[in-house]
């Protein structure tokens, strides 16, 4: 080596100068590998040589590929510590933080959510995204006005964020302001369509103003463009049930049961643990479909 080193005139190397260059290699090769992998679905593979890239090296992309990669086989808890770590290191980006904020979200974390919102909302207070991420950490938390303060803070600053439209719609629903709700679908009809979430935020509002039939109709328009709407069809038939519809109503949890035999444990009342319930499940040795 030092013949042609001397005869090129390069310098030679020396072992610990050697050792270095052949773990940037290593580390490169290890790096592009797990790219490589991660965009080929090979998630195991590509945290795997993630890892064995930062023990030669300690580099923020890669970390950032590690993070993405742990979330992708559910390991949240490594990837907001990969997170964390670059938050650490770049404390002025906003992204990182929403990042934080969306698997704080998943692991149902709303204080860990919360915090990583205000940080993002503090970087770039014109961020929609940030203020609707805070309104869902908001909710979780209990804190319903705060979180609906955020939703129109949001739209304020996006007016055509749909999401937030829909999520305030709901939240002011359950809340009991049926009229507030009503805009926001009304808003919601117009710019988005035949939504399903928009269908049944929309039949629910109806149902709460007390327009029975208006409410049928409008399930139905969910099962058109969802027919495996498990609420869809257990909400309209509980509207039916108490309307004095029977037959509609054991249609409807006829349905319910092919769809997910559990779910009736989740309707309270006479609909199901005292009425249609037992009925139904007498069905399946009955000739008369439901014994209604």
């Amino acid at each position: 080596m030092g013949f042609w080193n001397a005869l090129f005139g390069g310098k030679e190397l020396s072992p610990e100068e050697e050792k270095k260059e052949q773990e940037a290699k290593n580390f490169d090769l290890l790096k592009y590998d797990g790219v490589k992998a991660m965009k080929m679905g090979q998630t195991d593979y590509a945290v795997r040589c993630f890892q064995e890239a930062l023990k030669l090296h300690d580099d923020l992309e890669t970390h950032d590929y590690l993070s993405q990669s742990l979330l992708r086989q559910g390991d949240f808890d490594g990837a907001l510590a990969e997170l964390q770590l670059l938050a650490a290191a770049e404390p002025d980006n906003a992204p990182i933080q929403k990042r934080m904020a969306q698997i704080a979200y998943m692991q149902e974390d709303y204080t860990t959510m919360a915090a990583a919102c205000e940080r993002a909302i503090q970087l770039d207070v014109a961020d929609a995204h940030a203020c609707f991420l805070n309104a869902q950490a908001q909710q979780g938390q209990g804190n319903l006005v705060g979180a609906i303060a955020m939703l129109t803070k949001a739209i304020a600053l996006d007016g055509d964020y749909a999401d937030a439209y829909l999520l305030r719609g709901q939240m002011l629903l359950g809340m009991g302001d049926t009229q507030g709700a009503d805009q926001d679908v009304a808003w919601l009809t117009e710019h988005v369509g035949d939504h399903e979430e928009v269908l049944l935020l929309k039949a629910r509002v109806e149902a709460a103003k007390g327009n029975v039939e208006r409410a049928v109709e409008v399930y139905g328009q969910v099962v058109e463009v969802n027919p495996f709407s498990i609420e869809a069809f257990r909400e309209r038939g509980q509207l039916r049930f108490n309307s004095g519809d029977k037959a509609g109503a054991g249609e409807d949890m006829q349905k319910v049961l092919e769809l997910d035999p559990n779910s009736l444990a989740d309707v309270s009342g006479e609909y199901s643990a005292e009425g249609i319930e037992q009925r139904v499940k007498q069905a399946y040795s009955a000739v008369n479909p439901l014994g209604l």
